[in-house]
């Protein structure tokens, strides 16, 4: 729109990014190196599915001199397989000394699984155990996000045939566009406001499953007339959505707690 604005290469953006995180991250190293107090630390490890290759995110999290409760990310590396044990520990124990962190370590918040926990076994042996809370025994916290995730998706597995039939509808509405618009069109004449799009639920992430139901029972009466007008659907019994609404308010206790402890 401006003709003697010029616009910059992608190179030229691409070094100006790289020199800003440069110095935003040399900057943070030398707070890091003369800081006092202690550090908590949050990691999580997992696989892109578009490159299959697995990242390690490393956060700091602490108090600054004005009692302000602070994040900042250290290190978003690529881990190279296999992801076991050594492997994790070594990421870590590197992040960690490269921040000057080693000796300052309050906890290391990691999931449940076992190589996360075999791993945190080993760490205190690279690190000076003195200068840890009780010679390490609290190193090691485990998510209660994870923790609620696992209960929930073990209640959710003995649930999960009824569930799927709710799932089923909402997958029959939300497939095409075509059928998506015939299903917010009766929701209108219907008076019924049109507010939470459906949303097909991922069966291994509980909270989707909560928000797929939580959205269809909003539009049962839609379902119901949809199911007189279009031969290829079969709307749920009745009892199917007492059930649906059963799990829905049970979820939501949950769902709640997940959101409040992520939120910060």
């Amino acid at each position: 729109m401006q003709p003697m604005f010029k616009v910059v290469s992608r190179n030229t953006i691409r070094h100006d990014i790289i020199n800003m995180f440069d110095v935003q991250n040399n900057s943070m190293v030398k707070y890091f190196a003369k800081f006092e107090n202690r550090v908590a630390i949050t990691a999580d490890l997992w696989t892109a599915s578009h490159q299959k290759r697995g990242y390690m995110v490393v956060t700091s999290h602490y108090i600054d001199a004005s009692w302000n409760l602070k994040s900042f990310l250290m290190r978003f590396v690529y881990v190279p397989c296999p992801h076991n044990v050594e492997v994790i520990c070594e990421a870590l124990h590197a992040c960690l000394v490269e921040w000057h962190l080693e000796k300052k370590v309050s906890t290391v918040t990691l999931d449940n699984c076992t190589s996360n926990h075999k791993a945190m076994e080993i760490l205190p042996d690279k690190l000076d155990t003195s200068s840890l809370m009780l010679e390490g025994s609290l190193l090691h916290m485990r998510c209660a996000t994870h923790i609620l995730n696992l209960i929930v998706k073990d209640g959710l597995d003995v649930m999960e045939k009824r569930i799927e039939r709710v799932r089923d509808s909402v997958a029959f509405w939300s497939a095409t566009p075509k059928r998506h618009e015939k299903f917010e069109n009766m929701a209108q004449l219907l008076n019924n406001e049109y507010t939470c799009r459906l949303a097909l639920g991922c069966k291994t992430r509980w909270n989707s499953t909560y928000i797929m139901l939580n959205g269809a029972l909003k539009y049962k009466d839609v379902f119901e007339r949809l199911s007189i007008l279009e031969k290829n659907f079969t709307c749920r019994t009745v009892e199917d959505w007492v059930f649906a609404n059963e799990v829905c308010d049970r979820l939501k206790v949950f769902f709640d707690v997940t959101v409040l402890l992520s939120g910060t």
